[in-house]
């Protein structure tokens, strides 16, 4: 098959979650029918959630299979020298009704090491906050290993990280190694 440009369209994959609510629904009109719906991932090209384009010429293929090949013209030249036909990428909505678990991703080094995979960096948009909406991004002071163990033990971890309220419009970006929520 010959390569076409056009813009590319995937269906949603759809997670439900603990902490997930119905916003993806009433707010995206996503085709939602659970009430507890914590992620919509839009362009995926991770193993066993891999999104399949919805429009097109390449409708019904996934998304890694049209890169692997067309890397260079779906990825760029840069992109694709750099990762080969893997998307490095994911991009998804997150409605988190209920406070998510504290997190840290490692970097790529980290990551290739212990999971022979690339570390992960996050880019947040808030697209809409609910009254005293906030995100946990780092610490509010320097603290020690020997310290983060102790309010790990002392179950005061929430205490010594930064709640940081958040707009609509709003946007951070998350460096791997970040303590976030």
């Amino acid at each position: 098959m010959k390569f076409s440009a056009y813009p590319i369209k995937c269906e949603p994959i759809f997670k439900e979650s603990i902490w997930g609510g119905t916003k993806l629904k009433s707010l995206l009109n996503k085709d939602i029918t659970a009430d507890n719906t914590g992620e919509s991932w839009e362009l995926s090209a991770v193993p066993g959630d891999v999104s399949i384009i919805s429009n097109g010429v390449f409708k019904g293929r996934s998304l890694a299979e049209v890169i692997e090949s067309f890397p260079g013209q779906i990825l760029g030249t840069e992109v694709s020298r750099r990762f080969g036909s893997k998307f490095p990428l994911l991009f998804k909505f997150i409605d988190a009704k209920k406070d998510l678990s504290i997190q840290v991703h490692p970097n790529d080094a980290l990551a290739q090491k212990r999971h022979n995979s690339y570390g992960k960096t996050e880019m947040w948009y808030i697209i809409q906050a609910d009254e005293g909406a906030r995100l946990i991004i780092g610490f509010n002071e320097n603290i020690t290993p020997k310290e983060y163990q102790k309010h790990l033990e002392a179950n005061t971890l929430l205490d010594v990280l930064d709640h940081i309220p958040v707009s609509k419009g709003d946007v951070f970006l998350l460096e791997a190694g970040t303590v976030h929520a």
